[in-house]
């Protein structure tokens, strides 16, 4: 190796080294997060089992769970969306609330029971101890400016997962020592550098799709269709539609029968509903017009880079082996910030015991002359 490729290579372990120490008390918390929320569903269900009943009959008329959800509604409430288990558990009601800014509006979700359309429980899409975890995960719980904040992470993690493969690479000898345990000394280097070097590429893939979200106007371009980004986030649904929940439902399946498993309501910005329907084939989404209770269908719709990144990034959909990859790409992180403050707490160790000693030595020579 050149003297310019050493310098090269000590100048990226400063760079690896510093981004493990400063961020370690953010890529924790954050590592962890990621993991805890692959398993999302089955979380929810452990913390929150009363939501996930047994569905022992066929499902009940829309309009009996919206009349049920309609005596819970508070003042200046109303229901944006009804969807319906495909084996166990409720039936979600998800409620819409101007918001005071004039922003995004405020949400809340209603469980009933399938079979009897009785109220299970009630939260906003912020309460409880799942969602902390989303807050946790996605901006650190930090209003504002927190999802930069943690896209900026990312691109220290993805810049730590790169140049930390290339801090593995053997300088001496074959490319096997490199997998060899006993490369290091002690069991905190074994650890940081052999899961680092098995979790390098899968927690870039993670940096980056996590950078993509954090930052979605800067890759705005490769976003066209996704309705998150759309003006459509601050509509409102109707607070009296003039078709009533079940007619709507029921010119959806005049056009394709299936099972409903989706009502979303029209809205300020758009007067139609949109039902999902679970036949034999694909899912087949159906606008419904407001006006006169005309059904169309809805073209599938497109898989979009912003949505791929998504998927990529948190496992859905994919298949089990992603998601067991992601969960150790959350923990591995996790561990290997403590491994290297371990190790360069070691190092500072011996580098004052190295000090000490040769102060001690100059000073003995001093006194011998």
């Amino acid at each position: 190796m050149t003297p310019s490729m050493i310098r090269l290579r000590r100048a990226w372990f400063q760079i690896h080294k510093w981004i493990g120490i400063v961020l370690a008390i953010l890529i924790i918390p954050l590592s962890l997060s990621g993991a805890a929320l692959v398993w999302h569903d089955w979380l929810d269900e452990q913390v929150n089992p009363q939501r996930y009943p047994k569905v022992t009959s066929a499902p009940l008329a829309p309009t009996v769970y919206t009349e049920s959800a309609n005596k819970l509604l508070k003042p200046g409430e109303r229901i944006a969306s009804v969807s319906f288990p495909d084996e166990d558990g409720s039936v979600q009601v998800t409620i819409s609330k101007p918001s005071n800014g004039g922003g995004r509006p405020q949400r809340s979700w209603i469980w009933l029971d399938p079979g009897t359309a009785e109220p299970i429980d009630r939260a906003g899409t912020n309460e409880g101890p799942i969602r902390v975890l989303h807050s946790l995960h996605g901006s650190l719980m930090v209003p504002g400016a927190g999802r930069q904040i943690v896209g900026w992470i990312g691109v220290a993690m993805l810049l730590s997962s790169l140049t930390g493969i290339w801090l593995w690479w053997p300088l001496k000898g074959k490319v096997a020592r490199g997998f060899k345990w006993s490369r290091r000394p002690d069991l905190n280097s074994n650890i940081h550098h052999l899961g680092g070097f098995w979790i390098a590429i899968p927690l870039a893939v993670l940096s980056f799709t996590g950078v993509w979200i954090s930052f979605p106007t800067v890759f705005g371009q490769f976003s066209a269709g996704n309705p998150a980004a759309g003006p459509g986030a601050t509509a409102l649904p109707l607070m009296l539609p003039r078709q009533s929940v079940d007619q709507a439902a029921a010119a959806a399946q005049a056009l394709a029968p299936g099972r409903v498993t989706n009502i979303v309501w029209p809205t300020d910005r758009n007067a139609e509903w949109t039902i999902t329907l679970k036949g034999e084939g694909s899912p087949a989404e159906i606008k419904v017009q407001d006006l006169d209770a005309s059904a169309k269908a809805s073209p599938p719709k497109p898989e979009t880079p912003a949505r791929t990144m998504r998927r990529i990034h948190d496992g859905t959909g994919m298949p089990v082996a992603w998601q067991i990859i992601i969960f150790v790409g959350g923990i591995l992180p996790a561990v290997l910030a403590v491994t290297g403050i371990l190790m360069w707490l070691r190092m500072r160790r011996r580098r004052d015991k190295h000090r000490r000693g040769a102060a001690a030595f100059a000073e003995a020579e001093a006194l011998a002359s």
